[in-house]
């Protein structure tokens, strides 16, 4: 009985050790937080568009191509192959030429039957849905 009387203190004791002891200065608002104002006087956030459409498209090459089109509607990402990175191709307006940087270019919309795509090297062709 003594012996777990003993271990249960010392448990205890050691517990007890861990706490802090420190003090905290707490106002009304909580914590101190030194950045809180500078995260209030940020813009806010904003998230980058979902997928609205995925749609496989057939080109004139015979090739298959993937185009996710996103719910911004100016803006899609384009897969050469299923598992590819795809290149992300934005247009100025909602319905103009959507452009990527390494010159990958696409024209039309997500509800459209056929789409315009152009892959540097490839030329400009018609794909179909």
């Amino acid at each position: 009985m003594n012996r777990i009387l003993c271990s249960t203190l010392l448990v205890a004791a050691a517990a007890l050790a861990g706490c802090d002891q420190s003090d905290h200065n707490l106002t009304a608002e909580g914590p101190y937080d030194p950045q809180a104002n500078a995260a209030n006087a940020a813009a806010p956030v904003a998230l980058p568009p979902s997928i609205a459409h995925s749609k496989i498209y057939r080109c004139k090459d015979n090739s298959v191509v993937y185009i996710d089109w996103l719910s911004d509607e100016k803006s899609a990402n384009f897969r050469p192959e299923k598992n590819s990175t795809p290149v992300h191709m934005v247009a100025p307006e909602a319905g103009q030429k959507m452009v990527a940087a390494d010159g990958h270019s696409l024209t039309g919309t997500a509800a459209d039957a056929s789409v315009t795509l152009e892959r540097p090297g490839k030329g400009a062709q018609v794909c179909k849905a």
